[in-house]
Parts: structure tokens; sequence; C-alpha cells
């Protein structure tokens, strides 16, 4: 982003150890000196001050939030946080296709890398597991909310989001059961009703 020219960014993370790569990877990929605030979403504006035109909640991260309130608070300070014309950028694994019909992947749209597998031991409504593979033989997993699409969205909407875009592996047209991914993106800008119609 800052190769883009963005005159402002800040990584926001509740891992010291993210935080630590990232700044690494800042100065590794470019020299560039990468800001970055150990904040818990919850309570974003504590930790990290100023009004942003965007806000991107990438990776799939968002569903690490285990509880609605928590989603709500969280989606609460994203919103308090952005310019009045503002945009929140927030991902999310396609749970709906997981829930509905079972675990398969393109493997198109990859966060961690080619050579890494990422596949699901366990999923209910409350909970999804996953085991990350990687070449060397090292195995982790991750317990995750399954997000369903449409509830992500309508707790955007609740929070005060006017516009809500959803695409499909980066995609605005898509079978809902077909990506990988699903990508929100939820416009703050004001609307008139005649603009809502």
């Amino acid at each position: 982003m800052l190769e883009e020219g963005f005159e402002t960014v800040v990584s926001a993370d509740g891992s010291a150890e993210m935080l630590a790569k990232a700044f690494a990877n800042g100065m590794k990929f470019g020299g560039h000196v990468l800001r970055v605030v150990q904040a818990d979403w919850r309570w974003l504006n504590r930790d990290v001050h100023g009004e942003y035109d965007a806000i991107i909640c990438l990776g799939n991260s968002f569903t690490h939030l285990f509880s609605e309130r928590d989603r709500r608070k969280a989606l609460a300070e994203f919103y308090a946080m952005l310019s009045h014309d503002g945009v929140l950028i927030l991902d999310q694994r396609n749970y709906d296709a997981i829930l509905d019909n079972g675990f398969s992947s393109k493997h198109q749209y990859y966060y961690c890398g080619d050579d890494v597998v990422a596949e699901p031991e366990y999923v209910d409504d409350g909970l999804a597991r996953f085991r990350y593979s990687f070449p060397d033989g090292s195995r982790y997993h991750l317990n995750m909310f399954p997000l369903r699409k449409d509830y992500t969205r309508r707790l955007m909407q609740e929070v005060g989001f006017q516009r809500i875009d959803t695409y499909g592996d980066f995609q605005s047209t898509y079978a809902d059961d077909e990506p990988d991914f699903f990508v929100h993106i939820a416009e703050k800008a004001y609307l008139d009703q005649e603009d809502v119609a």
C-alpha cells in the first residue's frame, strides 16, 4: 500500500509476533518502516488514532471473533474510525459452502503460499478447526467461527454501513457455492432515500 502511494498505513493486530513479522517484511521487501500497533479490534479507537479512508480486514481474520457481541463491537470500531465516505474491506472463507456441502477448494486464492495445505479437521455451526500443513512437515491448527455470508452482511448493515457489495473470489457474479472466499466492500457514505431505492 505504501508503494501504491497511500500516505498513512497502519497495521493493527492483537499478536505481537504477527506485528514483528509484518515489520520485518516491510523492511525486507522495499525497506519500508511500517507503523504497527498492537490492538484489540474491540477497542481499536483506544490504541489507533485518526480517521481513515479504508480499513482492510484480510486473511479470514474476522472469523477469530467467536461471540456476536465481539463481532458487533469490532465492526462498530471499524465504522467509527472511517472517514464519512470510508470503506471497510473484509474477507472471509466461504463457510456457507463448507457447512452446506462439505469442504472443497479450487486452491486458486491463498494467503499462505502454494505449498501450504489448509483444510478443515472439524466444522459445525459454531466452530471451524482448520489444519495448516507445511512442506517441512509441520502442522498448525486454527479455530475459527464459520461466518455465513448473509449474516456478516447483516451485521455490517446493522452497525451502519450503507451499501455492501460482496464478491466471490474477486468476481461480482458467482454461484454461492463456487467461491473459496467472499470479499465484502462496505461503504460508510450516507445514502439519501432516493439513493437507497
